[in-house]
């Protein structure tokens, strides 16, 4: 019959720093084990089956000797009722580790879908204002929550206090929640229907954002006082002023000008070639330039190792305020964006362009999903005209470029007669 151990005092055991294992007594098997380094670690020592086991039992002095004790007596009687207690550790931690491989919060779900997505998207910024909107608005109240978990009531506590107020952050921030829940579910971290899904769901418990939202225009100039402008505009010094100029003379958008570089543009062929991934749509944009345009082009310097048309001293793009700021000094009630709406009403109303060419020249994706499926080209040449009599107009020959878009449309009137 093998010895029973002295059971020893918890000052006894406190006491033991001799490398090796010493037997602490009151349960057998029990040992505190000591190495080279000084830690200190309870085992226990038993047959389970027919196989002898070694089983940690934590840290000593963290575990002490009455919790050593007690976690030895829970093993042995486990051992009783025939299970393994390491197995059994196993089978949990396993089962630990598979339940967190399939449990994500939603702000790893949705850090996790901008990272998987981040690449497609056609600029920084983009990538920039997803996460912002996410961190401002829907982490505060979904972010620690279990993707699987994220209901109904989570969604609409995100959205409803900026429904009517902020109509449209509030309809992409949905849309932003119903991609990462989607995304979550395809990968397997939550199940069910989507409780950020517009159509069926979610357009039954808030109003439509086109019936609360106001449609606010951006701040435009009267077509009738271009021409006063313009020449003012002109006899400005700066390059924000000419980035401006060449905005307005392209109807063009300031981002699109501002981040222009000089192998966008054939100044032989007189064209302006913007890559889709600048593009609002995601399409490449031929501009056309009038001469008007393609002056002010030759006009600017080209600094070395500098790609950028309109750059400052440090070689980085103008800023948006810069050209704001222009009209601003000029005490000028409009954004450089209304410009474009004032082009549009200059085509609208004192020409005869068409107005799929005018729409065109903005570079708008046509709302007639089947007018849209019948453009093939992109008018190239047309829109050469157009900007060119655009052109003529802001610089104050009214005569000679009204004269041009009315004389265009009766030469394609003919040429219809005639066909």
């Amino acid at each position: 019959m093998a010895r029973k151990a002295k059971e020893l005092s918890a000052l006894e055991v406190g006491r033991l720093t001799k490398v090796g294992h010493h037997a602490v007594g009151g349960v057998a098997g029990l040992y505190l084990y000591v190495v080279e380094s000084g830690a200190r670690s309870w085992v226990l020592r038993t047959m389970v089956g027919n196989k002898r086991r070694h089983m940690g039992l934590g840290g000593f002095p963290e575990v002490t000797l009455a919790k050593a004790k007690e976690k030895a007596r829970a093993a042995k009687e486990q051992i009783g009722q025939g299970i393994d207690p390491i197995v059994q550790r196993l089978a949990i931690a396993s089962s630990l580790k598979a339940q967190q491989a399939t449990q994500k919060t939603f702000k790893q779900a949705a850090l996790a879908y901008i990272e998987a997505h981040g690449e497609g998207w056609k600029n920084p910024k983009h990538r920039a204002q997803w996460g912002a909107t996410l961190e401002t608005y829907a982490y505060p109240h979904l972010g620690d929550l279990l993707v699987q978990d994220v209901g109904q009531d989570h969604v609409l506590k995100v959205l409803e206090p900026i429904w009517k107020t902020k109509t449209e952050t509030a309809t992409r921030l949905r849309g932003r929640i119903e991609s990462v829940l989607d995304w979550a579910t395809v990968r397997k971290y939550r199940t069910g229907d989507n409780p950020a899904r517009w159509k069926g769901h979610l357009d039954k418990l808030l109003p439509a954002p086109g019936k609360i939202q106001k449609v606010e225009h951006y701040r435009a100039l009267p077509v009738a006082k271009m021409v006063e402008f313009m020449n003012a505009l002109r006899r400005r010094e700066g390059l924000a002023a000419r980035a401006l100029e060449f905005a307005i003379l392209c109807a063009s958008r300031s981002g699109e000008v501002r981040g222009a570089r000089w192998d966008e543009f054939d100044l032989d062929a007189s064209v302006w070639t913007i890559p889709a991934e600048r593009m609002k749509a995601g399409k490449e944009h031929r501009v056309p330039l009038s001469s008007f345009a393609l002056a002010i082009l030759k006009k600017l310097p080209k600094k070395a190792d500098v790609e950028l048309v309109f750059s400052t001293e440090s070689g980085k793009a103008l800023s948006d305020m810069a050209l704001t700021s222009v009209l601003r000094r000029m005490e000028v009630d409009a954004v450089p964006h209304g410009f474009r709406s004032t082009f549009r009403d200059w085509a609208g109303e004192l020409t005869n362009h068409p107005r799929d060419i005018a729409e065109q020249a903005l570079a708008h994706v046509l709302d007639n999903k089947v007018e849209a499926a019948y453009r093939r080209g992109d008018a190239l040449d047309k829109r050469r005209r157009m900007m060119q009599d655009w052109a003529e107009f802001c610089a104050g020959d009214t005569r000679r470029s009204l004269a041009g878009a009315f004389s265009d449309t009766r030469s394609t009137m003919l040429n219809i007669s005639k066909s």
